[in-house]
């Protein structure tokens, strides 16, 4: 992890799902047509999976709609504060050749005429960084870069913002949670301490995933995440909700008696635990993901063993609420079974794949 303090500035300086209105757009502009976003964003890659993604939020609607800078293979583009569109693009392109990061923002900026105005990051999938915060970013603005990231901002609360989105991916490096999920996590950490610092305006944020691997896409540009949550109080948190709806992930909802993807998670973990007993295979992950009779028994023998209400004292058989899920992960860390247990349902978590159960 790297961080000067010439790059800390104190003076002015899953697919298928996007909440907005298509080709409407508000921003503050420049003179010349040049959008302002003030903002922070993460750019980022997993090296086990090839994934290369990017997370952005701001007080300015629709962000997505202007920040897509990731290719499969290559990598991730951030280009904010005075918004030079090209930048992704271009970037990315001299990047797919296999010029170096830092050359290839020197290329890309070489004749532009305000690159004081620019804060720029990018990332290649052998995670190689290169970052830019001009002078007249606007308070306050800064960058900073680690294994497998980085991370900008300006006008921003403080440094505390990147330091939190910076602490929170690196916290889970090797978790083996999915590079989309991190990136909402490590957004939400800056936006938890402060984030964007002006108040009143409309926000958005964003997340992006492109995964190169065969079959996993069903897109031609191989693009898995793409959710953009063009306007919204909390729009973070909204970010969170719709990835986690979307992909199913156990907790989303408060289960009882459904089927789905998070049932199947269900079955993997009471496995591990010990409470049934479950083998993977494509005919039994069909029939997993059913919430049958045996799952329910298990689920309130697992409850009743942690002190939960059960169907004796008038909860409804079966109950998965909030505090039941976090229960269950509690038991797997104490078990040191988490980690081998992510890893077992690393797919049924994605967001978006063809072919995959319910």
């Amino acid at each position: 992890m790297t961080q000067h303090p010439s790059q800390l500035r104190g003076t002015p300086g899953l697919f298928v799902l996007a909440l907005h209105l298509p080709g409407v757009l508000f921003a503050q502009t420049l003179e010349g047509g040049e959008e302002v976003l003030h903002t922070f964003s993460i750019v980022a890659i997993d090296p086990m999976t090839g994934e290369s993604g990017l997370a952005i939020t701001t007080r300015n609607p629709c962000v997505g709609d202007r920040v897509y800078w990731v290719r499969a293979g290559v990598g991730a583009v951030a280009s904010q504060a005075n918004l030079r569109i090209e930048y992704g693009p271009e970037i990315l392109g001299l990047l797919e050749q296999g010029v170096a990061p830092e050359e290839a923002l020197r290329r890309a900026m070489a004749n532009d005429a305000h690159p004081e105005l620019r804060q720029l990051g990018a990332i290649t999938l052998d995670g190689r960084t290169a970052q830019h915060t001009g002078s007249g970013a606007s308070p306050w603005a800064g960058h900073r870069a680690g294994r497998n990231y980085a991370t900008q901002g300006n006008i921003l609360a403080g440094p505390q913002v990147i330091d939190a989105v910076a602490a929170s991916f690196e916290a889970s490096e090797g978790s083996g949670r999915h590079l989309a999920d991190r990136l909402i996590d490590a957004i939400a950490a800056g936006y938890a301490v402060g984030g964007d610092r002006r108040m009143g305006r409309q926000q958005s944020a964003a997340v992006f995933v492109a995964d190169p691997r065969p079959g996993v896409a069903l897109r031609p540009d191989r693009v898995t995440v793409n959710i953009s949550v063009c306007e919204h109080a909390e729009p973070v948190a909204e970010l969170r909700r719709v990835y986690d709806a979307v992909s199913q992930t156990l907790g989303y909802r408060t289960l009882q008696r459904f089927d789905g993807r998070d049932v199947l998670q269900l079955r993997v973990i009471l496995d591990a635990l010990g409470y049934l007993t479950f083998k993977r295979s494509p005919a039994a992950d069909r029939l997993g993901s059913v919430y049958t009779e045996d799952l329910i028994g298990a689920v309130d023998a697992f409850r009743r063993d942690q002190g939960l209400s059960t169907a004796d004292a008038g909860s409804p058989s079966g109950l998965v609420d909030r505090q039941t899920v976090e229960r269950l992960w509690t038991a797997l860390e104490q078990a040191g079974k988490a980690k081998e247990v992510r890893e077992r349902i690393h797919d049924l978590v994605l967001a978006f794949r063809r072919g995959s159960p319910p």
